[in-house]
């Protein structure tokens, strides 16, 4: 781009002229938005966004930088990132880089100095859409007819996930010496702090690609399977949900986001796309068995549908207070439960992390007790360092692990 000028064209003809920043390029991206005030770094590497505009709704973006410690995946996915304002002279002791200097490296291309709010609403009263970011000078009839002509990717799991299995061990992780729990970790896209979540309860944690077959991971002899989360429809990863499908009621099973879609489905219930989807670290949900009000982390544009549960074994255990929509399943007789919140925050509130701990007492009685909150496991405090690469790991996953603290 040659111009000092960069604009977003939305596929209704919408148009927003800002400043560049970030890397150079034209990018063709599906458009939501984010109402979270904190954590862009955690979702500028969040492997959820692949292929996706972010439009940032707090005003201010980048004035703390980018720590080497809080990226959620080692290679950012994210096609761009929309702000009202870019501050690029970062204030944060923990601070190494800027945010656009980051953005540049992984392609992701940035726009500043728009009305965030005015294409919030937009997202919000007429859905997600396709978008177009290029230069000031592009004619809108031509950005037009490149967005009528784009065919939306359908490999977006497989682009993000893990190319060989790795593992994170919980070397110091007091319960895994007392009693060692292993979990097998479908990769979708998973963000890291699901890994050390785990690994600070004492779970060594195998990572697989997301098309394993069922049969390699019983091989594995898990005492449990996770399902992560990640981009794109469910309904893509015809495999994974294969796989879940052929597991249930052979290993205890706990999915999140794009996990939860996959055990409902393979379940037999049915998935659908959100109006603009959920993005944000402030959505109140309801635990049924308790009434309790969690205040969550969110990041997905499909939901499971409601009516789809019936004649399935699966019932429904929170809500999202917003809209009614689906939150979480279990079927406790199959030992499977999942929620579409995440749980693991990385940015967000921690109200939900006792799912990790309801997933390690499932592991290790054989019983799914919906309303339990169990005592945290010990050795599972948020600030313990929580586990080691395996000598066998790739020196890719090594690094990812490494550098995310590990």
């Amino acid at each position: 781009m040659n111009s000092a000028k960069r604009k977003i064209v939305l596929e209704d003809g919408q148009q927003y002229i800002g400043d560049p920043f970030g890397a150079d390029g034209e990018k063709i991206l599906e458009l939501v938005f984010n109402t979270s005030m904190v954590g862009y770094q955690e979702i500028l590497s969040d492997p959820s966004y692949t292929d996706q505009a972010v439009v940032m709704t707090y005003p201010l973006i980048g004035n703390y930088g980018m720590a080497d410690d809080d990226y959620e995946s080692l290679r950012p996915t994210i096609g761009a990132l929309v702000v009202r304002e870019y501050n690029d002279e970062p204030s944060n002791f923990r601070s190494t880089r800027t945010l656009g200097d980051v953005m540049k490296e992984y392609d992701i291309v940035g726009l500043s100095g728009v009305d965030t709010r005015k294409i919030a609403r937009s997202v919000r009263d007429y859905g997600s859409r396709l978008a177009i970011i290029t230069d000031a000078d592009t004619p809108v009839e031509e950005c037009l007819a490149k967005l009528r002509e784009y065919v939306v990717p359908t490999d977006a799991v497989s682009r993000v996930s893990c190319a060989e299995t790795w593992v994170s061990k919980a070397k110091y992780a007091l319960a895994y010496a007392i009693d060692p729990v292993d979990v097998v970790a479908i990769d979708c896209g998973m963000k890291q702090n699901i890994v050390r979540s785990l690994n600070r309860r004492g779970c060594k944690v195998t990572v697989v690609p997301w098309n394993t077959p069922a049969e390699t991971i019983l091989a594995l002899h898990p005492d449990g399977v996770f399902i992560s989360n990640g981009p794109g429809d469910p309904k893509d990863v015809s495999a994974t949900i294969e796989t879940v499908r052929k597991l249930i009621g052979k290993k205890p099973i706990f999915g999140i986001c794009l996990g939860h879609q996959i055990l409902s489905l393979a379940f037999g219930a049915e998935t659908y796309k959100l109006k603009f989807g959920h993005r944000g670290g402030n959505h109140p949900v309801k635990e049924l068995s308790t009434g309790r009000i969690e205040i969550t982390s969110q990041n997905h544009s499909y939901a499971v549908d409601a009516a789809s549960l019936v004649g399935t074994p699966l019932v429904p255990t929170h809500i999202n207070l917003l809209d009614n929509t689906i939150e979480g399943v279990a079927c406790p007789e199959k030992l499977a439960f999942s929620v579409q919140y995440h749980p693991e925050s990385a940015p967000g509130p921690q109200d939900s992390s006792y799912l990790f701990d309801r997933f390690v007492s499932m592991m290790k009685t054989g019983k799914l007790n919906l309303s339990d909150r169990p005592e945290k496991t010990a050795g599972s405090s948020e600030n313990q360092v929580a586990g080691t690469v395996d000598s066998s790991v790739s020196a890719d996953a090594a690094g990812e692990l490494r550098g995310k603290g590990e």
